[in-house]
């Protein structure tokens, strides 16, 4: 009896501490012993808890590098093994994203061997480019606009804030927060299958479109490169990219005149920087045949 309502003492301790510790920050567990692992809301009963709100940059690094795995080894995507192609799109986006909200993530640029029409982003500075858009782009600054979209969602968070919702959802978003099981299969689920809100999109238009023209690609690109794919839409389906980035013409129209604004306050080789389109197919069409 009296080890029962020990055992009821210590529960009710925990769970206490645990509705203190919510909103603070996950650390790494130390060796400050049983009682400040459970204060910090980081190891309850020998599991690893996180919440998802208060993910470190390096926590969310470490996550996104478990998503990417489970990705590749589940055979979900295959990567393009071609170095030249993988270290292209890496300039292009370690410049974009030097200009992003959050440069100081380690960015990470794959490129994915498959033919739809299509590029996602999980979290922790992981982006992905199918051979199928790099092909489909008619110029460097079409493709630069889609990988500086990517660079935003990562930036504005918004694949951890999916992950919540879908976590509440589910009913798995406890108090205590999640384990690392959990948050890989959400951000495979989340990356592959779930598209974005209409703010997201918004959001992602918007800072995708200061990364690039910081840069100093044309800034009409992104807007040209979205009419194309909604203009695909009309013949055999729409592109896989629309099924998780959903396009309007509201969207277009709102890309355009931000184009149009920052053409009208600019002057020089701003203009047409990464239009050329033969340089382009010269560069790209040998890498991704």
């Amino acid at each position: 009896m009296l080890h029962r309502r020990k055992n009821r003492w210590l529960y009710g301790l925990a769970a206490c501490f645990m509705a203190v510790s919510i909103n603070l920050a996950t650390p790494t567990v130390s060796q400050a012993g049983w009682l400040d692992n459970i204060l910090r809301g980081v190891l309850i009963w020998g599991v690893q808890s996180y919440q998802l709100s208060n993910l470190s940059d390096k926590d969310e690094e470490n996550f996104g590098k478990q998503i990417h795995d489970e990705l590749v080894n589940s055979g979900q995507i295959s990567l393009y093994r071609n170095n030249r192609i993988t270290s292209y799109i890496n300039d292009i986006g370690q410049r974009l994203a030097a200009e992003s909200t959050r440069p100081n993530i380690n960015y990470v640029f794959s490129v994915v061997d498959d033919d739809s029409i299509n590029a996602f982003a999980t979290m922790g500075g992981r982006v992905y480019i199918n051979t199928g858009l790099i092909k489909t782009a008619a110029n460097e600054a079409e493709l630069a606009s889609v990988i500086g979209h990517e660079i935003a969602h990562i930036a504005g968070k918004h694949a951890i804030e999916q992950m919540k919702s879908q976590a509440r959802n589910q009913g798995i978003l406890a108090a205590a927060g999640l384990d690392q099981s959990q948050i890989v299969q959400l951000g495979v689920a989340i990356a592959l299958d779930f598209p974005h809100s209409r703010g997201d999109e918004t959001e992602a238009d918007e800072l995708g479109f200061d990364m690039l023209t910081k840069v100093g690609y044309a800034p009409e690109a992104m807007a040209s490169f979205m009419t194309k794919l909604m203009n695909a839409s009309g013949s055999g389906g729409p592109p896989t990219f629309l099924s998780t980035h959903p396009a309007t013409s509201a969207r277009v129209d709102n890309l355009q005149a931000m184009a149009d604004s920052y053409s009208g306050s600019t002057s020089g080789s701003l203009y047409t920087a990464g239009l050329d389109s033969q340089r382009y197919r010269d560069k790209v069409y040998p890498l991704v045949p």
